[in-house]
């Protein structure tokens, strides 16, 4: 199973539309992960439309009509893994134990908010990503999302992808 991780794409305000190799990528995914601050439901809309399967939630940045559609936490189980997504998790420090704590029957957590990509494992084994932001890059020198793949009840082939500067 192929998937696709994105947060914080903040369109109309961070960037008109979504980078041309994210929206390939969507076509490639089995599963795409948002882990919120969509700020338009045009965007909601769009991944959708063209997503196989899309999970989501709401970001702080997120009104209310994206808030009426979308949870605080999702959670989903695919190819085996736990997943569950939120879109803040607090502090770096002390991040895996929080979570951990936070989401115990959780295998991989997503999250978003900081726009920083982020791949680590707590002691409990829970593995947490965040895709960075594909549309903003005030925290970073580039702009991000990943693809990972699962396989076999294991998560595999986690690869965060740089996207080239705006034109």
């Amino acid at each position: 199973m192929r998937l696709l991780l994105t947060s914080d794409t903040h369109l109309p305000k961070r960037a008109r539309e979504l980078p041309a190799e994210l929206l390939a990528g969507l076509a490639r995914a089995d599963a795409v992960i948002h882990a919120g601050d969509w700020v338009d439901e045009a965007t909601l809309d769009l991944l959708q439309a063209r997503a196989r399967l899309l999970i989501g939630v709401h970001g702080n940045n997120d009104g209310p009509g994206l808030r009426a559609r979308l949870p605080e936490v999702a959670r989903a189980e695919l190819g085996g893994l736990r997943f569950a997504v939120v879109h803040e998790t607090g502090p770096a420090q002390g991040r895996e134990a929080r979570c951990a704590e936070r989401f115990p029957d959780t295998d991989v957590l997503v999250f978003g908010h900081s726009h920083i990509p982020w791949d680590s494992t707590a002691a409990t084994g829970l593995r947490l990503l965040n895709p960075g932001s594909p549309t903003d890059r005030r925290r970073m020198p580039h702009r991000t999302y990943m693809t990972a793949r699962v396989a076999g009840g294991r998560l595999t082939a986690v690869r965060l992808h740089d996207l080239p500067p705006r034109a």
